[in-house]
């Protein structure tokens, strides 16, 4: 008999001795059994231990799974006796479509090397779908249509600092192309430029000289002057139109000029016989003038 009961004392000795070295009770549950998917669901966890352990709690870096973590909310540690409370909420969503989804959740106790982790109970929370009928079960006669040909008005909405970081942009190429560019495209519009005014040129004096060599008249002639004398104003930005032929050749100092701007003269001014061959010089002169100018652009 007295062997007996020292078996049972040392049995209930063996299970204390057990409780005692539980290090931790841990207990989760949810605040609701169901949710819908994307609502956000509040997650107790409370652990009781000796107020010799120290426990740490899930943080943010935890796999919730298939749950993710929304924010979480700690409690301050209450100590009675030799026993302390802790507890946190974290605030959970599930994008999971599983009829019924579960979660539990461990403590870490910390120990001299490592840490032990002791899991709450499993809790489980149904899932609610507010989808209550797959649209591939109703035939397309019965799907709730609404047809409108009418228009919608959409309000526009501009996207300002998507635009002033475009126009910076642009504009720091813009600066930058020129910086680099500026010169070049200068040089190309000027000769562009030159290139344009003189085959206009040409063509119009071509025409002029056309009609002198058919029948020579002072009219004509004087004409077929100034269209030479306003090319030329343009091209060295010097009043030849208002210039008579002794200034003008005071400028140039071309013996072949002075010679035609005279039978010229004498033709138009004098009564004189007057040919054509005055007149082809000029528009070899401003041949050579033209390319002279375009040689200052290309190297200026």
């Amino acid at each position: 008999m007295k062997i007996r009961i020292f078996c049972v004392v040392l049995l209930f000795a063996a299970c204390a001795v057990a409780i005692a070295q539980q290090p931790a009770q841990v207990r989760g549950s949810f605040f609701t059994d169901s949710a819908s998917v994307g609502e956000i669901i509040p997650f107790a966890l409370t652990a009781t231990y000796p107020k010799t352990e120290q426990v740490l709690f899930p943080d943010s870096t935890f796999s919730f799974a298939p749950f993710e973590i929304s924010t979480k909310k700690f409690f301050t540690t209450r100590t009675v006796g030799e026993t302390s409370y802790d507890s946190a909420v974290y605030f959970l969503s599930t994008f999971e479509i599983d009829s019924i989804q579960s979660l539990r959740l461990p403590v870490f106790v910390l120990q001299e090397k490592d840490c032990i982790a002791v899991f709450s109970a499993v809790d489980h929370i149904g899932l609610r779908y507010r989808v209550t009928q797959s649209l591939d079960s109703i035939s397309a006669e019965k799907l709730p249509l609404k047809i409108s040909a009418a228009y919608q008005k959409v309000q526009w909405i501009l996207n300002y600092p998507f635009l002033l970081i475009s126009i910076l942009i642009l504009a720091g190429l813009l600066a930058a192309g020129w910086l680099v560019f500026g010169k070049r495209i200068l040089k190309y519009l000027a000769i562009r430029k030159l290139h344009r005014n003189y085959e206009k040129f040409l063509e119009r004096f071509n025409k002029s000289l056309e009609t002198l060599g058919a029948e020579f008249s002072v009219k004509k002639a004087e004409g077929a002057l100034f269209l030479w004398k306003g090319y030329m104003e343009e091209l060295e930005a010097y009043p030849y139109t208002k210039s008579t032929s002794r200034e003008i050749l005071k400028k140039a100092s071309d013996s072949k000029l002075d010679k035609a701007l005279r039978s010229i003269d004498r033709g138009i001014y004098g009564g004189h016989d007057a040919s054509v061959e005055p007149f082809r010089f000029l528009q070899t002169y401003s041949h050579l003038q033209f390319q002279k100018r375009e040689d200052e652009v290309k190297n200026g």
